[in-house]
């Protein structure tokens, strides 16, 4: 049986296995997201993003992250949110999650994604994760987002959302 069942059990005392953040770049009314070329969620669309190394700071790695599948240089970053995901193979990972509208550069696919420019309404959420359609609208429309999410493999059992 899962050790996890509910997300009253992503409490204080809960710890991640890995730490990681999500940067979505806005241009006007379209958001950049990539098409994963590999490890947790390949083949899904999501944002850019990856695992905290050692010695950085969240804002830190979502820079770094972007730079390396992206190649562009994000210049500012708001914060607007954090996201604890449980998979009930006792996987977990917290996420940090950041937006932003000033960049260098032309996005270019690398070794880990394809880039993909998408207009607000035409996000396909049918081709990502399934809490994003819960949380992403309201954060690209600037509020701060707190999730809690449990996952098995690719099938969301439960989530608890709270916006500021």
């Amino acid at each position: 049986m899962a050790k996890f069942l509910t997300v009253d059990q992503i409490d204080d005392s809960w710890v991640a296995t890995d730490i990681a953040t999500l940067l979505f770049v806005l241009r006007g009314d379209e958001v950049l997201l990539i098409r994963k070329k590999r490890g947790l969620g390949a083949g899904k669309i999501n944002g850019p993003g990856g695992k905290l190394e050692p010695g950085e700071t969240p804002r830190q790695c979502a820079l770094r992250e972007v730079r390396e599948e992206l190649c562009i240089s994000v210049l500012e970053t708001t914060a607007c949110g954090e996201l604890r995901f449980q998979f009930t193979d006792d996987y977990s990972i917290h996420v940090h999650v950041f937006i932003s509208t000033v960049y260098e550069g032309e996005p270019t696919e690398t070794d880990e994604a394809i880039p993909l420019w998408f207009r607000r309404e035409d996000i396909p959420y049918t081709e990502m994760w399934a809490d994003d359609r819960i949380w992403l609208p309201r954060v690209l429309d600037g509020a701060v987002v707190s999730g809690k999410f449990i996952f098995s493999k690719d099938v969301m059992l439960a989530h608890e959302v709270h916006f500021d």
